[in-house]
């Protein structure tokens, strides 16, 4: 069995993803409950940590991550079911992978906030949040020619997760390496 169709075979239930409303909400939902699962984390580690700079206020994160959950889900639902109807099967075949990489890379996504901030593994962190990159670039590649609006929908949270790399990194290098200690 192929990578690719290992991926492929890996998405969320069609049922949910052929909902407009399954497939919106429940990134949104999910990701709401870790966040609030993991905010007496936050609350404890966060206010201890130098800030690298650029880093955006406190209050931005909530309405920042729903808006993408938001669109990533949208975006899951418009790619699967308009690569579904397609009579072309490569067109049907981009679809079906492409929901696998959405799979995966929305536990990519879920499971930053817990090692962070619960697990406090910054390193493990930045290495999660570095394949979370690498597999939001890939699907909108896979999704980009299967539903432009797809596509574009997840190119906002593709920018938000390379700034989001770049802040792990810098809360890795200015509060757990000798180096980034001693500036």
């Amino acid at each position: 069995m192929a990578f690719t169709d290992f991926i492929a075979g890996f998405g969320l239930p069609a049922t949910i993803l052929a909902n407009p409303w399954l497939s919106t909400l429940l990134p949104v939902a999910v990701g709401t409950a870790v966040g609030f699962s993991t905010m007496p984390h936050v609350k404890d580690l966060y206010p201890q940590l130098r800030q690298p700079p650029g880093k955006p206020p406190r209050w931005a994160f909530g309405p920042v991550w729903t808006a993408l959950y938001a669109c990533m889900g949208y975006a899951a639902h418009r790619a699967f079911t308009s690569g579904l109807s397609s009579p072309n099967l490569a067109v049907r075949d981009r679809a079906l992978l492409g929901a696998g990489v959405y799979s995966l890379q929305l536990i990519l996504n879920l499971a930053w906030m817990p090692l962070f901030f619960r697990a406090r593994q910054p390193l493990v962190a930045l290495a999660d949040s570095t394949l979370l990159w690498g597999s939001v670039a890939w699907l909108v590649g896979e999704w980009m020619p299967v539903d432009e609006v797809a596509g574009w929908l997840l190119v906002p949270y593709l920018g938000w997760v390379t700034y989001a790399t770049y802040l792990n990194a810098g809360f890795y290098w200015l509060n757990f390496t000798k180096e980034g200690k001693k500036e």
